[in-house]
């Protein structure tokens, strides 16, 4: 009994926390909100060490990588990895959708919930323009920000990539970098003893707040959605925990998940996620080098939540307005409108609404509707994103170094 707990005892506190909080919200209500700043702080604290965590651990493991060839096999690895499970994930999503079909009384209903006198102004998105925007910024001030955190990332990488060329040279610069990356992670450290406390409030709030605030129309979406993502996190990556490492490597990946899937859940944010998601990959026996790349990467390319989410937004107006679509449509515009969502909670924007209605053909009246789904998901959606990272991380372990990379975790 005392194994298990020292081996699980961060997830016990951390489900006693949430069960805590959501009894709390349950049996206040709304005066439960009074809660809701204890649940901010922690998000806050978390959020305010999102950038420096980036920059340190993607420049230090690259810039300390013995094999350069090693860094560019990572990445196309990450890359094919990140592909083929977000084609997984939309398969899921269509194949869940079939039984989502909106019915002429709820449809009535939504509809007449919106103003379609709203005009289109036939804004054209600019998809190059919007890329380039997303990779890069016109002042250094504005990279040290986590609304740019793809940005973020690629320059991350070049300074990683410029130490490492530097070679002697790059050595000084390299260890001032790996010293504050160590303080950073005590910092995290630090922080993480309050997570219980954060995430418990942070329930209180949401649940006294929004109990029972979901309109019926929206609600067999939801509950289909939510049954897909629980069968995707706990069968799909499942196997992708086994086929990575066996028996072994499915109970190091259950044993390590908890303290990300509880975060997520609480922040409803993929960023806030990263220091919790790297620490649990690396317990799981991913390579540092590899943790320290896939997890940022993942955060801003890799949403399996979200792209099985795009599917419910166009599938449910697909229905709502009796639209014929194929699925390899559905599939693109998904994984098109998922890439451009940065790493911020999924309501937190409409540029993914605006590609999906413009590239569907949809009414420009209908992004509240989106808007409204964007929302009610943004819980289960995030799990999957955060979740989806740390499986996928086991994935790209297993090919990388080899069938017994959990027995030989290496750092680079």
């Amino acid at each position: 009994m005392k194994k298990i707990f020292k081996n699980y005892k961060s997830t016990i506190i951390m489900f006693i926390s949430v069960i805590v909080g959501t009894l709390i919200g349950v049996i206040f209500k709304e005066k439960a909100t009074i809660l809701k700043p204890f649940g901010t702080l922690f998000i806050n604290l978390l959020l305010t060490i999102i950038v420096p965590l980036i920059f340190l651990t993607l420049s230090t493991s690259i810039g300390k990588m013995k094999e350069p060839k090693r860094l560019g096999k990572i990445l196309i690895t990450i890359i094919g990895i990140f592909v083929l499970t977000s084609l997984i994930s939309v398969l899921i999503g269509i194949a869940s959708t079939k039984i989502t079909l909106v019915n002429k009384k709820d449809s009535i209903k939504i509809k007449e919930s919106f103003d379609y006198s709203i005009t289109d102004n036939d804004e054209k998105l600019d998809i190059l323009t919007r890329t380039v925007n997303a990779i890069s910024t016109d002042d250094f001030v504005k990279i040290i920000s986590k609304d740019n955190i793809i940005a973020l990332i690629v320059i991350s990488i070049l300074t990683g990539l410029a130490i490492h060329f530097a070679k002697d040279k790059g050595k000084k610069a390299l260890e001032v970098l790996e010293s504050f990356n160590d303080v950073l992670q005590m910092l995290i450290k630090i922080i993480m003893y309050y997570a219980p406390i954060g995430i418990g409030a942070y329930f209180a709030s949401f649940v006294g707040e929004f109990g029972a605030g979901v309109a019926t129309s929206y609600l067999k979406m939801l509950i289909i959605y939510t049954v897909s993502c629980a069968f995707v996190y706990f069968v799909i990556y499942s196997l992708y925990a086994f086929i990575s490492g066996g028996k072994k490597g499915l109970k190091l990946y259950w044993q390590n998940i908890m303290v990300p899937s509880a975060t997520a859940l609480a922040t409803c944010s993929s960023a806030a996620s990263i220091p919790v998601n790297t620490k649990a990959a690396k317990n799981i026996g991913v390579s540092d080098d590899i943790a320290d790349t896939i997890i940022p990467l993942g955060t801003s390319f890799h949403k399996d939540g979200s792209i099985i989410g795009s599917v419910f937004k166009i599938m449910f107006l697909v229905y709502l307005f009796g639209m014929d679509v194929s699925t390899f449509k559905v599939l693109g515009v998904s994984i098109l409108a998922t890439i451009l969502i940065t790493a911020v909670p999924i309501g937190g924007g409409t540029i993914s609404e605006m590609l999906i209605i413009s590239l569907m053909g949809f009414p420009i009246a209908s992004l509240p509707i989106l808007t409204i789904i964007a929302t009610i998901i943004d819980a289960p959606a995030t799990l999957l994103n955060v979740v989806g990272d740390s499986a996928s991380s086991m994935l790209v372990a297993r090919i990388i170094d080899g069938k017994n990379w959990l027995s030989k975790k290496q750092k680079f």
